[in-house]
């Protein structure tokens, strides 16, 4: 395996706990020597960044002077909040902090491909998929937070006759909604990642900033598009009828 220099410190220092821990869980890492991967590298260096940008910023927090990253934060958490009212209802605020968080991690994953040597982890599935699955667990935790096991009444649909052929119908749409949401940011980030490395290696000067600017805002697109479907299942799931 071709290890990133960050995957290679990651290894350096943790390989002994991270095997002990695979095989903890019953996994043999295909490499003993290197058994943290570079999606799992780049994964936890987003979130040390997130960590790190997160406790500056709120150690230099200001009502009267606010700062210019101050000013984008709060300019971030409007329009997520203005969204999820729009989609949601005004009964938001509790979901902001899952939505922010969501938005900040896939925003920087997206991102952090665009420098050299580091690779978008939403490029592999594996982190995706996580993601998805984070996103399908909590709109269905919510629902029945907040509708009781009242929730589980729209699996079976309006009319009860129905109901042996409407709960599995409508739980292959729920699974589909996770593979949906995988699907589309994994390709489009591993997209955008493959032609840029193509282009680099063909035409190392001038053309590929073009396509560097298409993956800056396929990274912004696709972080939109997930957290507003994650919007929009919340939605569906915290409605007061069932």
């Amino acid at each position: 395996m071709e290890q990133l220099f960050f995957t290679r410190l990651l290894n350096q220092l943790f390989a002994g706990p991270a095997n002990a821990l695979l095989h903890a869980i019953g996994v043999t890492p295909k490499f003993p020597e290197a058994p943290i991967t570079n999606f799992v590298a780049m994964e936890t260096l987003v979130v040390l960044l997130i960590i790190a940008f997160f406790v500056l910023v709120r150690m230099s927090l200001s009502a009267e002077k606010p700062s210019v990253v101050q000013h984008l934060l709060e300019t971030v958490r409007e329009f997520v909040v203005a969204q999820s009212h729009e989609v949601i209802g005004h009964h938001t605020e509790p979901y902001i902090a899952f939505l922010m968080t969501l938005t900040f991690f896939i925003l920087i994953a997206n991102l952090i491909g665009l420098i050299p040597g580091f690779e978008s982890p939403t490029s592999n599935p594996a982190v995706p998929l996580g993601l998805a699955l984070c996103a399908w667990l909590y709109y269905h935790v919510q629902g029945v937070r907040k509708n009781g096991l009242a929730y589980f009444k729209h699996f079976l649909g309006p009319v009860w006759w129905l109901s042996p052929l409407m709960l599995p119908i409508e739980i292959i749409s729920h699974m589909a909604r996770a593979m949906s949401l995988t699907i589309r940011l994994f390709a489009n980030i591993y997209a955008g990642d493959l032609v840029t490395m193509v282009f680099f290696s063909l035409v190392p000067i001038g053309l590929p900033v073009l396509f560097l600017g298409l993956h800056l805002g396929v990274s912004f697109l696709q972080t939109y598009i997930f957290v507003l479907l994650t919007m929009v299942y919340l939605a569906g799931a915290v409605a007061e009828e069932h």
